[in-house]
Formats: C-alpha cells, sequence, structure tokens
C-alpha cells in the first residue's frame, strides 16, 4: 500500500479535533520527535547532555523514519514538538494546519555539506543529463530532497520533468543502488557515511548547493494552539535548542555528538563533515525552500518565510 502523503495524514489528525493540554515542566513529559540524521540530532545531544534537564524539562525524544510520521503526530497530540524539513512546512501551512516553527536545526553549508547524491560506483552516470528518465530515491516526496535533486539537474543540463522519484529510508538507499532497483539516491548522514565507506557507491553531486551557499535545512514545530498554551515550556526549549547549537557547531564536541549521534541511530557517523545547526529562525536563510517549493508547484506560490514562524524567538 503507498504510504499517505504528509499532508495526507497529517489533515486527518488534524481533524480529530485535538485540544493540547497544558505542559508543566515540572509534573508532565514533553514529548519530542526527530528523525535518524545529523540534522535533527539537537534533541539526541541535548537529552545525553542532560540540557533539558538542567532547563526543567522533562522529555522523551522519539526517533520516527518519516517526516510525515512527526506531522501526523504533532497534528493529532501525541508529540508536542518535531523536527522537520522546511518545504514540508511550508505546504502544511499552505494547506492551512496549524504548524509554526519554534527553533532552528540543520543548517546547509556548501563548505559542511552532509547529504549526497550518490549513485552506484559502476554507474554509468555522471553528468545531470544522465538522470533523464531514471529512478532517483528520497527521504520523503516533494519534500527538500527531492526538490533539491530537481533543481540540480534542471540547473545542470538535465530534464528533472523526465524523472521518477520514489520514496526509501536512508538504510534502504544503498542495497537499492546497489541491485539497480534506483539510479540515484539523495542521502543524508550517518547513512550516506556508511553507505560511501562500502565502497559501492559514489557521490554524483551535492544538489543542496543548487539552492544557495547556505540556508536553513530544518526547523522544529509544534501547533499554534499547543504553542500558545505552553508559552513557558516553548521558551525553554528554544533556549536548550539554542545551548545545543552552539555546543555541537563547536569542533572540539564533535567526537562525543558522533558518539552519541550514533547511540541513538545506531549508524556509524564516521569522520564525515558534521552538519552546523542555526542558532535562530532567520527569514533570509528559510525562503530558500519556499521559493524552490512554489517554482517546482509543490506550493501554490511563494510567501514570506516570516508567515512561518511562531512569536517566541
Amino acid at each position: 500500500m503507498r504510504r499517505a502523503s504528509f499532508i495526507g495524514i497529517a489533515a486527518a489528525s488534524a481533524a480529530t479535533g485535538f485540544v493540547p493540554a497544558h505542559v508543566s515542566a515540572q509534573t508532565a513529559t514533553l514529548k519530542v520527535a526527530t528523525l535518524p540524521i545529523d540534522q535533527g540530532a539537537q534533541a539526541y545531544f541535548a537529552q545525553d547532555l542532560k540540557f533539558f534537564a538542567r532547563a526543567g524539562l522533562t522529555v522523551d525524544v522519539q526517533t520516527l523514519k518519516y517526516g510525515q510520521e512527526i506531522a501526523a503526530a504533532v497534528a493529532g497530540g501525541s508529540i508536542n514538538i518535531g523536527q522537520s524539513n522546511i518545504t514540508s512546512l511550508a505546504v502544511a501551512y499552505e494547506r492551512g494546519l496549524p504548524f509554526k516553527m519554534i527553533a532552528a536545526a540543520g543548517l546547509f553549508n556548501v563548505k559542511k555539506s552532509t547529504s549526497y547524491f550518490l549513485v552506484a560506483k559502476n554507474s554509468p552516470i555522471t553528468v545531470a543529463k544522465d538522470l533523464n528518465g531514471k529512478t532517483v530515491a528520497c527521504n520523503g516526496l516533494k519534500n527538500i530532497t527531492q526538490l533539491s535533486v530537481q533543481l540540480w539537474v534542471d540547473k545542470n543540463g538535465g530534464d528533472s520533468s523526465t524523472m521518477k522519484f520514489v520514496e526509501m529510508t536512508f538504510p534502504e538507499m544503498e542495497p537499492a543502488l546497489v541491485a539497480n532497483r534506483v539510479d540515484a539516491a539523495l542521502m543524508a548522514t550517518p547513512d550516506a557515511t556508511t553507505a560511501l565507506d562500502l565502497g559501492r557507491t559514489r557521490v554524483l553531486s551535492i544538489p543542496f548547493d543548487a539552492l544557495g551557499h547556505e540556508w536553513l535545512i530544518g526547523a522544529w514545530f509544534a501547533r499554534t494552539d499547543w504553542i500558545s498554551a505552553n508559552a513557558d515550556v516553548v521558551k525553554k526549549f528554544v533556549g536548550v535548542m539554542r545551548e545545543t547549537a552552539a555546543w555541537a557547531n563547536n569542533p572540539k564536541n564533535h567526537a562525543q555528538s558522533a558518539a552519541i549521534l550514533e547511540k541513538y541511530t545506531q549508524v556509524r557517523v564516521g569522520s564525515a563533515n558534521r552538519i552546523a545547526f542555526a542558532d535562530k529562525l532567520d527569514p533570509a536563510q528559510i525562503q530558500p525552500q519556499i521559493d524552490t517549493a512554489a517554482r517546482y508547484k509543490v506550493l501554490k506560490t511563494a510567501f514570506s518565510a516570516s508567515d512561518l514562524i511562531a512569536a517566541v524567538q
């Protein structure tokens, strides 16, 4: 059965009429969900380093496989705060779902890329036009993983309208490439590092650089009504994310952060580039994803990135 879309699941959950309860930092557990990748690892670091506890927050960090699962859980109330890519949140906003971003997550920087477009080592694909008519695996359809590939292909002489995109988890991608079930795959660390270390794949390009040299990949978000009902908890969470970003961005802490990420994801991190984390939600760093989504008709029209940000910064 085909997996339901980010919007389909979230909309169904939102329709249940969930009314968020107030979360007391002293008496209740804050439920947070992220994906098992470097981009969303702040929650893992904050939990292990006891940053949450020092801020007076009791947090249950859950790992889900797909962004749409996180969206559904936040919409339905089983998760209070989730981490997602900006494109998916922009689509949710356009469809009227009550989500707002409260804190920044992973930041793309062309000098520190942690996402790689891979092909099998013996693949004949060497340039963008070789991907015409080919099948590409992404961790979500019509989100930034797909759109960045489309933009890169179109900017470099190919025609992305001829390509087919299929959804897979990151661990599924390397075996699919080797078995020729897909022709290329966009993978993020730590899974990309593991795939490359096996020696059966190679890097074709870094599609994220098609959007610009630096922009925000993902953010932490919650329902607008939950944010209003839990303003103190939200401010504490935002503060912890900033503290964690500063800690994780320090190269002296990369060995420790790699060990923590491996603990939660069960995937070897190795010596690959580590993602940078933004310390705030900057509309200028968010706008590239919105504009790209509008270009490829994932959004009906572009809008101001400021519309996605909750007033808690």
